[in-house]
């Protein structure tokens, strides 16, 4: 059976490889074209199943999944920043206040399994801090590829002051769900996925209980 991650990102490929199973990475050939009218719930999904039927379309006998992440504050959706002064004013937004990341998954089975469609939301508080805090937290050059322009399992783990949810899915990647789908398709792993979420062996995971 041939498992395929759909993303460029480092992380979901890090998370995924937890499993202990053979997979192979693509990124997607997909444009995220962010709009004003769609809650933010549907928007991430519907990221997720773009970037996961780009690659399911090519590779045919494949199980593809695809993932987005986005974080909501203020009614606002918030991604990659654009560039440094871009990171600087997310992180401006977000100091002292509490937001939540939206972390969906799209599991499209070519083997003739059912799939997969959800979404975790996890929420964030930050402490406040101050702007020469934010730019000594830029100079760590961790802000660019993050939504949110911040990196929970790097020096940004300093920012927070509480976080409640999957701190799987606040990475990019709620591996629970993904591993329960793989199981009833068949799949066995190396990794006991339930283990792993009760001691929160993961990066900082255990700084957050």
């Amino acid at each position: 059976m041939r498992l395929i991650l759909a993303s460029s990102s480092p992380r979901r490929r890090e998370i995924l490889a937890l499993l202990g199973v053979p997979f192979e990475i693509i990124e997607p050939a997909f444009d995220e074209q962010v709009s004003s009218d769609l809650p933010i719930e549907k928007e991430v999904l519907n990221f997720a199943v773009g970037k996961a039927r780009a690659v399911a379309e090519l590779n045919s006998n494949s199980i593809v999944i695809g993932s987005d992440t986005m974080i909501g504050i203020d009614g606002q959706k918030v991604g990659k920043p654009a560039d440094r002064a871009d990171a600087a004013r997310i992180l401006c937004l977000l100091s002292g206040r509490t937001h939540r990341i939206y972390t969906s998954v799209a599991i499209i089975d070519g083997c003739d399994g059912a799939g997969v469609k959800l979404v975790e939301t996890v929420s964030v508080g930050m402490h406040p801090y101050t702007d020469v805090e934010i730019e000594r937290y830029l100079d760590c050059n961790e802000s660019l590829d993050k939504a949110g322009a911040y990196s929970i399992q790097g020096e940004g783990r300093h920012l927070i002051a509480s976080l409640a949810g999957d701190y799987l899915a606040a990475i990019g990647l709620p591996l629970k769900p993904v591993a329960d789908y793989l199981k009833s398709r068949g799949l066995s792993f190396s990794l006991d996925v339930h283990k792993l979420y009760t001691e929160k062996s993961f990066m900082n995971w255990r700084t957050f209980a």
